[in-house]
């Protein structure tokens, strides 16, 4: 894989209109993505810390680029997502770093870990990603 495709995969990911709410930084490698989103108090639930809603998106979405990364003609497919929630995250920054833990031809399963400012680990996840049928094209955002 390419660094051309990574970069692009970041920007078509940073276009996405949910990432304007999220406001998340990303940064891709070959089998591996992390994502940081920053928290913030729209993201409570009542008492006062992230949702879990938070938590997953962060999740996915590395662990999705994780394997995107080493598939280069199409977007891939969450088609499970297995969260634990270890501890609560009401401030500083999210941080997500996944990598794909078995490579397949038409299947990934990723790993995630979810730290806060102080590295401490605030949730985990596993996942399976497999081919989709869209093609990655400059019309959903992959272009450098």
């Amino acid at each position: 894989m390419t660094s051309d495709h990574f970069r692009k995969l970041e920007r078509m990911y940073l276009s996405a209109p949910i990432n304007q709410f999220f406001r998340p930084e990303i940064r891709i490698e070959s089998g591996r993505a992390e994502v940081r989103i920053p928290i913030r108090p729209e993201f409570f639930h009542a008492a006062r810390a992230a949702h879990g809603a938070v938590y997953f998106k962060a999740a996915d979405d590395s662990a999705f680029f994780a394997a995107n990364s080493m598939v280069e003609d199409v977007f891939v497919l969450t088609t499970n997502l297995n969260l634990y929630l270890l501890r609560p995250i009401a401030e500083g920054t999210l941080t997500a770093r996944a990598s794909v833990v078995q490579p397949g031809r038409s299947s990934f399963l990723a790993e995630a870990v979810l730290t806060d400012d102080r590295g401490r680990q605030v949730g985990r996840a596993s996942g399976t990603f497999v081919r989709g049928r869209t093609p990655l094209t400059e019309e959903i955002g992959y272009r450098l």
